[in-house]
């Protein structure tokens, strides 16, 4: 029987993508393997492959569709004997907007799909289905005369409607509040110039997750000041011995290793919320917040706390390179327990991040300064002064224990040397 071709789901909290482009045509021959679509979710544009072989029967959904629900049909492919005449010619699923106006109407009577069940599973082509929907048609009453009993478009056609119940209407569920309505705004900026710029799939995302983590997530935060005149000048030392090799480590490449020991050395923080238990995670696998067009990424340094600085320094260069390319893999940017936000790069000095769950905390770092300080002898001197701030879920974290773990992120940033020991 024709196989229906599933909108994927190519990371563990997609919903829904856009068909961006269809590599092949209908009435192509594919076999397992092949590429047939390129999908963009809401961190990337990700190529999808057949799982079956066959001919390219229907394209259901055109490219360039937003707002594809995952699982919807998006194509069917026909076996080796099956004609384009069996297959239904299924819409397109409905835009946003008009679903939501569906959902708000009432409910009317109408015949369910033909039920698949495990063990006594109704087989009926795509047009059967459809002509049994569109007359009431009940297909767990009718007897196929298709191949292997399955029902065809000849079984179908003439048959009465099956009786069913009414089905009781509901009230739609009240939407949340997401701010002002856009013919308020429309009103309040009507003599004023402007430009309306929709949001990507990343945009949304970001706007949803990061809305969802400060109204659920127990924020709360922790500040210290860190002397990085000794950092500075042992990264410069190292920089030096590694001119021969091509390599060069930043700041960043510092406080991604002194997180991840830090993580080690206070193992309760290494820790993520899993409703209602905490996962506490034996590697330290420490997320790195990158800019690109539109959004950013947070792509995961796993192991870290094992791996070397000029690893480190080389897989974030490269996985930095990839996400402002869109050619990061879901696992590559999901999962890890901590995130670091530097954006000391833009001159900003101090700034509260927002945790990304289920991370259980997120170190905001700003730029290094020059200021007066009180040094060891009780003399006034002048130092490289980084502000940093860690964001806390509390629910994982209380304040002694962040407090731990900021004072051996500080520790690792200010002793530099015993980073490599």
């Amino acid at each position: 029987m024709p196989i229906e071709i599933l909108m994927p789901a190519l990371s563990p909290t997609m919903e829904e993508g856009t068909l961006a482009k269809w590599l092949v045509s209908e009435g192509d021959t594919i076999q397992s393997g092949d590429l047939i679509a390129e999908i963009e979710t809401d961190k990337a544009t990700m190529e999808f492959e057949a799982v079956d072989e066959g001919i390219i029967g229907k394209l259901v959904i055109a490219e360039g569709s937003e707002g594809v629900p995952v699982n919807s049909v998006i194509a069917i492919l026909l076996e080796d004997g099956e004609e384009l005449a069996d297959i239904s010619t299924a819409a397109a699923p409905a835009p946003k907007a008009a679903r939501a106006k569906e959902e708000a109407a009432p409910v009317e009577a109408t015949a369910p799909a033909a039920p698949v069940k495990s063990g006594d599973r109704v087989f009926a082509s795509p047009l059967a289905r459809r002509i049994a929907a569109q007359n009431g048609i009940d297909l767990a009453t009718i007897s196929g005369t298709g191949p292997r009993g399955r029902i065809v478009k000849a079984d179908v056609e003439g048959k009465p409607a099956t009786k069913q119940a009414p089905v009781a209407a509901k009230a739609p569920a009240a939407p949340a509040a997401t701010g002002m309505a856009d013919d308020d705004l429309t009103k309040i900026y009507a003599d004023r110039e402007y430009e309306v710029v929709e949001l990507n799939g990343m945009r949304k995302t970001i706007a949803a997750r990061l809305t969802e983590a400060k109204q659920t997530v127990p924020h709360f935060y922790l500040r210290r000041s860190i002397q990085i005149d000794a950092l500075l000048a042992f990264r410069s030392q190292i920089n030096k011995q590694l001119e021969s090799r091509g390599a060069k480590l930043s700041v960043n490449d510092f406080i991604i290793k002194a997180c991840a020991l830090a993580l080690q050395s206070v193992p309760k923080a290494n820790a993520v919320w899993a409703n209602n238990k905490v996962f506490l995670l034996k590697p330290s696998d420490v997320a790195v917040a990158v800019a690109v067009e539109d959004g950013l990424f947070t792509p995961v340094i796993k192991d870290s706390d094992s791996k070397s600085m000029t690893q480190i320094s080389a897989q974030m260069k490269d996985m930095a390179t990839r996400a402002r390319e869109g050619k990061l893999a879901p696992s590559e940017y999901m999962g890890g327990s901590f995130a670091i936000s530097n954006l000391g790069m833009f001159g900003i000095e101090n700034f509260d991040a927002v945790i990304n769950p289920p991370h259980g905390a997120i170190l905001a770092v700003g730029a290094g300064t020059k200021k007066p300080v009180v040094n060891a002898d009780g003399e006034l001197d002048v130092a490289t002064v980084m502000s940093v701030t860690l964001s806390v879920d509390h629910r994982v974290i209380d304040g002694a224990l962040g407090a731990e773990l900021l004072n051996a992120i500080v520790s690792n940033l200010e002793n530099p040397i015993g980073m490599l020991v």
